[in-house]
């Protein structure tokens, strides 16, 4: 990996530099990367990663056959994102690394697993980073229509894979500004909707819980709306993963993903499902369609002057943001992937130096990941409905996939480090392993209840293709080294 010594994960340090993780603790390879990012970049990417365009408008589809119990299904697929995240806080703060859960997989189940959870998370974010591209490009044309939506596909990628070859504080402070903004949003949509509510505001009433217990009631369409509800919403919580991924390159990776998965996981509920339960409140849920804004819709039942626009600028951040953070992500897991020979070495230089000097950027995995990024961004534009809805099918189910493999890999280091290195603990998941237990259960259930939804299928039945492509290469290399007489002995 690295000419670096290892340097014990979770450890902290004497004045002097020398390591006081406990003994057995497992170890990392001190990273390369530069260490650039602030307690205050991390935090902020934490809160404002899942805040996106899937929030400001997906929302609308989900109370569309939720009805107000929408806030249920929120709080269901909200409490399971925020216990995978704390399973992936215990184990980034113990053995923090750049490729965070595809590190912690091969540790814990084999290097099959790693490559499999690195490779499909990489694809994830580069094949979802051509639709934000794109959204976002629809909305700046129509700002500016004598600009193509193709030209600015082009700035919005050149100038974000400017900004990620730079420096890693460079996507640090556009994620911290655009998650300020984002966060800046929803708290001046919760005073004002709370305000509309209570019949605070100019020319409004007291709404009461009229639109709650109205239009069929809390739950119009039963316990089974709420179950469409969860499938609906359950992948605008993807995006939380990159915390851990960017904790590898703060000054104290422990401490701080540690304080972030704290800060993040319940802010992130409580805006989430803030949000909802004002929307449900202020309108009657049969007001809200599939596609539309509920909160351009609440906005201007209050009369917001141009509400509409006010909105459409902070999807357009929102989705910039995320393009931002996927990239980094992205290029992150695949020079993780390399570190652990399951990628092209050649993708191990950083800037300033060798992979072995410390300081820099992962300038070619950068590139490797824009570039297939760009080839997402061209079938998307030219074969939207065909090749690239395949595409897109195949990573709608793979953050389920994911998520599962962490509570996994969660079982079984937990475990190994209670016994070897208990000290490395600083952040521990909640009345383990029932919860871990549960969280399994509840993944299945979701995956089980999309395979029976008509919509949903497809997205199952391909994304579980691919992942068994991915595992069937993950298995094959470790048969072919394993018979190979050149075999590393890894």
């Amino acid at each position: 990996m690295h000419e670096a010594p290892p340097t014990p994960s979770g450890a902290s340090t004497t004045p002097s530099g020398a390591p006081t993780t406990p003994p057995g603790a497992p170890t990392t390879p001190a990273e390369p990367l530069e260490h650039g990012l602030k307690q205050r970049h991390l935090t902020m990417l934490g809160l404002g990663g899942v805040i996106g365009a899937g929030l400001f408008v997906g929302s609308g589809a989900g109370i569309a056959v939720a009805g107000p119990a929408i806030v249920v299904s929120y709080l269901i697929a909200g409490a399971l994102a925020m216990l995978v995240m704390r399973m992936l806080g215990e184990m980034s703060a113990a053995m923090p690394a750049s490729g965070s859960f595809s590190v912690h997989a091969e540790r814990a189940l084999g290097r099959w697993a790693g490559f499999s959870v690195g490779w499909l998370y990489w694809f994830l974010l580069v094949v979802v980073l051509a639709v934000e591209a794109t959204a976002a490009a629809q909305i700046a044309h129509g700002w500016v229509p004598t600009v193509e939506p193709w030209a600015w596909v082009l700035l919005f990628m050149v100038v974000f894979t400017a900004a990620n070859l730079a420096a890693v504080k460079n996507f640090g402070e556009f994620e911290f500004w655009f998650a300020s903004l984002k966060v800046g949003a929803i708290v001046v949509f919760l005073v004002l909707g709370g305000l509309a509510v209570f019949g605070l505001l100019p020319d409004t009433d007291p709404v009461g819980m009229t639109n709650l217990t109205g239009q069929g009631g809390f739950l119009p369409n039963g316990w089974g709306g709420v179950v469409s509800g969860v499938l609906t919403v359950v992948f605008a919580f993807g995006g939380l993963e990159v915390v851990t991924i960017a904790a590898a390159e703060t000054d104290d990776p422990a401490r701080a993903v540690g304080r972030a998965v704290r800060s993040a996981v319940v802010r992130i509920l409580f805006f989430y499902v803030g949000s909802m339960l004002v929307i449900v409140t202020v309108l009657p849920w049969t007001a809200q369609q599939a596609g539309l804004s509920p909160y351009v819709k609440v906005l201007d039942s209050i009369g917001v002057p141009s509400a509409g626009q006010i909105m459409n600028i902070v999807v357009f951040v929102a989705l910039l943001s995320a393009l931002n953070a996927n990239l980094y992500g992205s290029s992150r897991m695949v020079f993780s992937l390399a570190e652990r020979g399951e990628a092209p070495r050649g993708l191990l230089k950083v800037s300033g130096g060798s992979p072995g000097k410390a300081g820099g950027v992962p300038r070619r995995a950068v590139l490797a990941s824009v570039a297939f990024g760009f080839v997402s961004v061209l079938l998307n534009l030219l074969w939207p409905d065909t090749v690239f809805l395949y595409m897109l099918n195949s990573v709608g189910a793979v953050l389920l996939f994911v998520w599962a493999l962490i509570a996994a890999s969660q079982l079984r280091l937990r475990a190994r480090l209670e016994r070897e290195a208990p000290g490395a603990l600083a952040l521990r998941m909640w009345w383990f392993p029932y919860l871990t237990w549960l969280t399994l259960a509840g993944l299945l259930g979701v995956l089980v209840l999309m395979l029976t939804d008509a919509d949903a299928r497809p997205q199952v039945l391909w994304s579980a293709g691919a992942t068994a492509l991915v595992l069937l290469v993950a298995v094959g290399r470790q048969w072919r080294e394993r018979r190979s007489p050149a075999s590393t002995g890894r």
